[in-house]
C-alpha cells in the first residue's frame, strides 16, 4: 500500500540533444522516453513517474528548444512553453560548456516570467575534467543569479542523481497521488509502441530522413494466446526517402522492424507480431493538419 502524501511536478527542459530523455529514464529507473544521438528526438511531452518515500515525482520530459522551421517545430515549441506553467519546479539541463546559448537564455527568461523555482543541472560531467565545470557555473550564475541550486550530473553514469532527487523533494506539495503504484509513464501502450518504432528509424537512418518520418499504428490488438498484433505505417516526406527506408530488397525496413519488435516484446512482456509499411506524405511537417493527425496536437 502506497504512503504517498505529496507530489512534485517538475519540467525537464533544455536545448536539443542535451540528455533530457536520458535523465528522465535514469531517474525513473526504466526507459519511458526514446533516445537517440539526433536532435529533436522527443516531439511530445512525456511524463516519467517516480515514487520516493512519501512523494510522487512527475517528471515532464519536453522537446529541445529550437528555432521552429515547420508546423511540427511550432508544435514542439508550444509544448515546451506550456510545460513551464503550473509546475512546482523547472530543471534546466545544460551541457558543460562555459557559454549561455540562445535556447538557454530563452528558457531562463520564460522561467523568470513564470516565477517558478529552477535547478540548473550540468549534464555530461563524465566528458570533462572537474575544474572545467567552474567556468560553466560562473557563466550561468552571471546570466542569472536566481537558480535555487546548481547540480553537476551525468545521466549516462548515474552520477549526482541522488543529490538531484533530494533537491527536487524540497518542492513537493501536499496532495493526492496522481498516478497509481507501478505506473512509470502517462503514455498509453499504443503510443509507446509507435515511439519505439520511431526510435529505430532515428537510430538506423542518416541526415534529415528520420526527422521527416512519422509513425501511425493502424492496428494494436491482443490475441487470446497473448500475442500482440501491431500494424504500423511509416510516413516520410519524399519518394526518394521511401526507397532508402525500405532499402535494397527490403533490407533496411526489415532491420528497423526487427529492432523495434525486440523492444516492443521487452516492453509488452509477450510475443509481438509486427507488420510495417512505408508511405509518402510530401512535406507533412509543414502542414498543421497532417501534424495534428499524427498526434502532435497542442489543443488537447
Amino acid at each position: 500500500m502506497s504512503n504517498i502524501t505529496k507530489t512534485a511536478m517538475v519540467t525537464v527542459c533544455g536545448r536539443p540533444n542535451v540528455g533530457k530523455s536520458s535523465l528522465t529514464n535514469a531517474l525513473v529507473g526504466e526507459k519511458v522516453a526514446i533516445v537517440s544521438n539526433k536532435a529533436q528526438t522527443t516531439r511530445n511531452r512525456i511524463c516519467g513517474i517516480v515514487n520516493r518515500d512519501d512523494t510522487q515525482f512527475v517528471l515532464m520530459d519536453t522537446p529541445g528548444l529550437h528555432k521552429p522551421k515547420s508546423a511540427l517545430g511550432d508544435y514542439m515549441v508550444k509544448i515546451i512553453t506550456a510545460s513551464l506553467s503550473d509546475v512546482d519546479c523547472a530543471l534546466l539541463l545544460v551541457e558543460p560548456i562555459p557559454h549561455v546559448g540562445g535556447p538557454e537564455k530563452a528558457l531562463i527568461q520564460r522561467i523568470r516570467e513564470e516565477k517558478i523555482p529552477c535547478i540548473l543541472c550540468i549534464n555530461k560531467i563524465d566528458t570533462v575534467k572537474p575544474d572545467e565545470l567552474l567556468p560553466v557555473i560562473a557563466a550561468y550564475s552571471e546570466e542569472w543569479d536566481g537558480f535555487d541550486a546548481i547540480i553537476p550530473i551525468s545521466a549516462h553514469k548515474n552520477d549526482g542523481l541522488e543529490e538531484l532527487m533530494r533537491e527536487l523533494g524540497k518542492y513537493a506539495q501536499e496532495g493526492p497521488q496522481l498516478f497509481p503504484d507501478g505506473e512509470t509513464s502517462d503514455q498509453p501502450e499504443r503510443q509507446v509502441m509507435g515511439e519505439i518504432l520511431r526510435e529505430k528509424l532515428l537510430l538506423c537512418l542518416d541526415k534529415e530522413i528520420p526527422h521527416g518520418t512519422a509513425v501511425e499504428l493502424t492496428k494494436f490488438s491482443e490475441r487470446d494466446s497473448g500475442v500482440v498484433d501491431v500494424e504500423a505505417t511509416i510516413y516520410c516526406e519524399k519518394a526518394s526517402h521511401k526507397g532508402i527506408i525500405i532499402g535494397k530488397q527490403g533490407a533496411m525496413l526489415k532491420k528497423i522492424s526487427t529492432m523495434a519488435r525486440h523492444d516492443m516484446e521487452k516492453f509488452m512482456g509477450t510475443k509481438v507480431f509486427l507488420e510495417t509499411w512505408v508511405k509518402v506524405k510530401e512535406n507533412w511537417r509543414e502542414n498543421a493538419n497532417y501534424v495534428r493527425s499524427f498526434g502532435y496536437d497542442d489543443r488537447q
